[in-house]
C-alpha cells in the first residue's frame, strides 16, 4: 500500500504551479456527449479521476485522446455505441453521474449506475433526478441503476428550484437544459467557479445561457451544439491547499496561475489568522514570517463561502494556532474523519456532530497516520511538514484523485517527503 514519508521542520520557499480544476474538468468532459463534433479541453489536470472519466466516456463509444502529457484532452462523441454507464466504472467516482443529463438530452435515453466516491457522507443524487423529472424525464431505479427516458425523445424546458444548493445537480440540469425544448430556469443554483466555467464552455459550443454566477440560471434550449476548445479554470482547492503550506510551515510561496477571486473567503480567513496574502501578476503569494498563527473560526458554506474541500487542510493549520478555533461543517456529514489522525500527532481536537473544537498546541509530533479520503490525505501531509520528526501517511492513493505530482510540487519549495511505491506517478 502506498505511503508518503514526511520529515517535519523547515520553512518553504519558492513557486508552485496550480493545475486545472479537477471538479471543473470532470464536469466539462461529459459535455462532449452533447454534440457529435470535437470538444478540446486545455489546462487539464493529470489525475486518476480524469482517467476514470476517460474510461467511462470511452465505454459509451466516445473517443478521448490525451495529449501534451495529459494537459490537453481531445474528445469526440460522433459515434456513441452505448447509453449504459456501468457500475464497475461509476462506483469509483461520484462525478460519473454527470453523464446522465447529457446522454438523456441528446439521445433521449440513458442507463447510469448509482455512483460511489469518497466516504464523506451520503450525498444522494435525488436532486439530479428530480431536476430531470421536471424536464419530462421518466425515471426507473432498479438493480442499482437509473433508467431514464425522454418520452418524446427530447427533454422540455422547466422551472426548477433546488431545495438546497447542489453543485452536481446544477451541473447535470444545466447540461441537460441546453438541448431541451424551450426555456429552463434553475433557481437556488450553485454559483461555484466550476459552474461558471461549465457555462462558458457550453456557450462556446452554442448554448444560450445567462446568470450562471447569480444563483438563477436561465437556459434557452437549442436544437444542436457544436464543438469548441476551452481552457479548464485553475483549481481553487489545489490553490488553497498550497497556500496553506507556507502558512503551516513558515516561509513564502507563490502559487502560479491562482486567482484570489476563486477563493476570497478562504484568503480572508488566512489573513485573519495573521498570514500575508498578496495577488501578483503571476498568481497568489502567501507569506508567514513571525511566530504562531492566530486561531480563527471557520464555517463551510457553498461558494462564495469557505469551501468544504479546504476544511481538513485548515484544521491542520489550526492545530498549532494560538488559541482555540471552532470549525463547523455545513456541507457534508461525516467529514471530520481526519481529526483522530491529527490527534495521533498531538493535536487537541474535540468533535461534536458537525463542530470540531481545536485548541492549538506549540508543536505537533510525527506519527504513523492513515488517510480516510482525498482532502484528509493532504491535510495529514501538511501537518507532517510542520511536525517534529517523521510522519508516515498510509492509504495515500486518495491523493491521486485530486492532486497531481504533489510530492514533486512540495519538494520544489523545500519540503522533505517521499512516496513509497513500486511505480511513483509523482516522479
Amino acid at each position: 500500500m502506498d505511503q508518503i514519508i514526511v520529515q517535519g521542520g523547515g520553512e518553504l520557499h519558492g513557486e508552485i504551479p496550480i493545475a486545472g480544476a479537477k471538479n471543473a474538468c470532470l464536469t466539462l468532459m461529459p459535455a462532449t456527449l452533447l454534440t457529435d463534433q470535437p470538444l478540446m479541453l486545455t489546462n487539464a489536470p493529470r489525475l486518476s479521476d480524469i482517467r476514470t472519466m476517460t474510461a467511462l466516456l470511452q465505454s459509451l463509444g466516445a473517443e478521448v485522446v490525451s495529449m501534451q502529457e495529459g494537459e490537453v484532452l481531445a474528445m469526440s462523441s460522433h459515434n456513441l455505441t452505448s447509453h449504459r454507464a456501468d457500475y464497475e466504472i461509476v462506483r469509483k467516482m461520484r462525478a460519473s453521474i454527470l453523464v446522465l443529463g447529457p446522454m438523456l438530452a441528446r439521445d433521449g435515453e440513458a442507463v447510469v449506475s448509482l455512483p460511489g466516491g469518497c466516504a464523506i457522507g451520503a450525498r444522494p443524487v435525488d436532486l439530479h433526478l428530480k431536476a430531470l423529472e421536471a424536464m419530462g424525464a421518466e425515471l426507473d431505479l432498479r438493480d442499482g441503476y437509473v433508467h431514464a427516458k425522454a418520452p418524446s425523445g427530447r427533454l422540455k424546458g422547466a422551472e426548477i428550484e433546488f431545495p438546497v444548493v447542489s453543485v452536481g445537480a446544477t451541473e447535470n440540469a444545466l447540461m441537460a437544459a441546453t438541448l431541451a425544448k424551450g426555456t429552463t430556469v434553475l433557481k437556488h443554483a450553485a454559483r461555484e467557479p466550476e459552474i461558471v466555467d461549465l457555462a462558458e464552455c457550453l456557450r462556446r459550443m452554442g448554448a444560450e445561457i445567462e446568470g450562471e454566477a447569480t444563483g438563477t440560471i436561465t437556459i434557452q434550449g437549442v436544437d444542436k451544439l457544436s464543438g469548441a476548445t476551452h481552457p479548464v479554470v485553475a483549481d481553487r482547492i489545489e490553490l488553497g491547499t498550497y497556500m496553506l503550506a507556507p502558512a503551516i510551515c513558515g516561509g513564502e510561496v507563490e502559487c502560479l496561475g491562482g486567482r484570489l477571486e476563486l477563493i476570497q473567503a478562504f484568503a480572508d480567513k488566512l489573513e485573519e489568522a495573521g498570514i500575508e496574502v498578496t495577488e501578483t501578476e503571476r498568481g497568489v503569494k502567501v507569506s508567514r514570517k513571525n511566530g504562531r498563527v492566530r486561531a480563527v473560526d471557520v464555517v463551510t458554506e457553498p461558494f462564495p463561502g469557505f469551501p468544504t474541500d479546504l476544511q481538513a487542510q485548515m484544521m491542520a493549520l489550526m492545530c498549532t494556532a494560538q488559541g482555540t478555533s471552532v470549525l463547523e461543517e455545513r456541507i457534508f456529514e461525516n467529514r471530520f474523519m481526519h481529526a483522530p489522525e491529527l490527534t495521533r500527532m498531538g493535536a487537541r481536537i474535540d468533535v461534536q456532530g458537525g463542530h470540531a473544537t481545536v485548541t492549538g498546541v506549540e508543536k505537533l509530533r510525527g506519527a504513523p497516520v492513515m488517510a480516510t479520503d482525498l482532502r484528509a490525505s493532504i491535510s495529514l501531509i501538511l501537518a507532517g511538514l510542520a511536525a517534529e520528526g517523521e510522519t508516515v501517511v498510509s492509504r495515500v492513493y486518495h491523493l491521486d484523485r485530486g492532486y497531481e505530482r504533489v510530492v514533486r510540487k512540495l519538494r520544489g519549495v523545500g519540503a522533505n517527503l517521499e512516496r513509497i511505491k513500486e511505480t511513483n506517478p509523482d516522479e
